[in-house]
């Protein structure tokens, strides 16, 4: 079944997100601040942009948006111009972009009174997993509303779940960047230990990851770490906004992250480096430094 589909935010998840869109054979319009990444997607895949979120809204049945934060977010939904000025009756939006709970319920809740439907649906993966379509998407919302979008999705993801009501899909992704803030610092660690204790740690964590220690990270990271090469992927920056609102969730419902706010803290040295642009497997590079 194809829908005409719009997508507003053509960042590094964004643009290759609404390719695989279009390459499943929707109608897909285009949205971006940049007008110019508007015109050179819609050049490569055979698509429409336009220059406002509203005026990709009146045209489409579903609504996909990934920008950056909380204020991206309303200034592309609210306002006379944004999305929700578009979307009529019936019509639904999912927010892919990792923001606070407060904000999708906020959205949410603008969204019900008009009709329209929508769901918090961060994702996991990173531009790579944006780039073959492998993400996974965690969201909260109506069921009724997952139903219809969950074929849109598939275009882009390898696995995607309702979690519970809207503002579900953002605490899921909290807990997803609280794991493996927790995961980069260890195997950093680990790295850093094997280097002073003179061994081969290539070798070493070639055993390692057949045992209990395995993780993503030591499959995708470990040796890049090795080689000082940290141009891959998600930013030192977005973790440090992710984990920050971590952090600020955690304040409200009065659980406790201290490893979380260690490494925060640790990415902020990173960042005084230099590092802001490098990813977040560059916390052996803070160790090295010492």
């Amino acid at each position: 079944m194809s829908f005409r589909v719009a997508f507003i935010g053509l960042g590094v998840m964004g643009y290759p997100m609404a390719g695989h869109c279009a390459k499943a054979g929707h109608q897909v319009v285009v949205f971006n601040r940049t007008t110019s990444k508007a015109k050179a997607w819609a050049n490569e895949f055979s698509g429409e942009f336009v220059v406002s979120p509203k005026l990709a809204a009146e045209s489409a049945d579903i609504v996909l948006v990934c920008v950056g934060n909380d204020n991206d977010l309303r200034s592309v939904i609210l306002g006379e111009n944004g999305v929700l000025a578009g979307a009529s009756e019936g019509k639904v939006i999912v927010d892919h972009t990792t923001a606070s709970a407060e904000v999708a319920r906020e959205l949410g809740l603008l969204c019900e009174q008009k009709g329209v439907g929508f769901l918090d649906a961060p994702v996991s993966g990173g531009q790579a997993g944006a780039e073959n379509g492998q993400l996974t998407v965690m969201l909260g919302g109506n069921p009724k509303h997952y139903d219809v979008v969950e074929p849109v999705l598939n275009c882009y993801a390898k696995f995607s779940r309702l979690l519970g009501e809207v503002g579900s899909g953002q605490l899921a992704k909290m807990m997803n960047q609280i794991c493996i803030a927790g995961a980069v610092q260890g195997l950093a660690e680990a790295l850093n230990f094997g280097k002073q204790a003179g061994l081969d740690c290539k070798a070493v964590i070639e055993v390692i990851s057949q045992g209990a220690a395995q993780s993503w990270q030591m499959e995708n990271r470990a040796n890049t770490m090795l080689q000082g090469e940290y141009e891959f992927g998600f930013a030192v920056d977005w973790m440090r906004k992710d984990l920050d609102i971590a952090l600020h969730e955690a304040r409200k419902n009065g659980s406790t992250l201290p490893l979380t706010a260690l490494v925060d803290q640790f990415y902020a040295d990173v960042q005084k480096l230099g590092g802001g642009r490098w990813d977040t497997s560059s916390l052996l590079a803070r160790l090295e430094t010492k």
